[in-house]
């Protein structure tokens, strides 16, 4: 494992656990207050944090380890003769299916739906309580713990070849 390559991985366990602890205080608690609101209150404050979430810090992190985890993945693939690639490998599929895939096709969607409503209609009010919060939530704690799996798969990778006489003797020679 080159040197670039290790601090890559290092930088990618720490920031899948930020993203997943920005989505573990959404499943945790912000969205058990929302849903305490009369409802509008909760759709309002949702739909600015949508809004909101594009700053650069947050999307720089989740954008940038959806490309950083295809790196993961080809690393892990090329080197899956040892039983860490195949961690790996595995880490960075579940960051980019767990995380981002569900990001895409679960949890915008809703958000865009959210988006599009008027505070004042009791159709709001409806979508919010029945069908957005239970959905969202649920789909937000999918990605929580596809992070979680991500950090500690790469950490576990990252232990076995740093304390494997092998493996520091391949990583020597590259």
């Amino acid at each position: 494992m080159s040197l670039l390559f290790f601090g890559l991985t290092q930088f990618a366990i720490l920031a899948y656990a930020l993203v997943g602890g920005v989505f573990l205080a959404f499943s945790d608690f912000i969205m058990r207050s929302l849903s305490l609101t009369d409802g509008i209150g909760g759709v309002q404050a949702m739909q600015i944090i949508n809004r909101e979430v594009f700053r650069w810090v947050f999307m720089a992190l989740f954008l940038g380890l959806a490309v950083i985890s295809l790196a993961i993945v080809g690393y892990g693939a090329v080197n899956l003769d040892h039983p860490a690639g195949i961690l790996i490998l595995v880490a960075g599929n579940v960051y980019l299916i767990g995380c981002f895939g569900v990001t895409v096709f679960f949890n915008v969607p809703m958000n865009e739906a959210l988006a599009g409503m008027a505070l004042s209609e009791d159709a709001t009010r409806a979508y919010w309580t029945d069908i957005y919060l239970p959905r969202w939530t649920f789909w937000n704690t999918v990605r929580t713990l596809a992070c979680g799996t991500s950090a500690a798969l790469l950490l576990f990778a990252l232990l076995w070849i740093t304390q494997s006489p092998a493996a520091t003797l391949q990583t020597a020679a590259r």
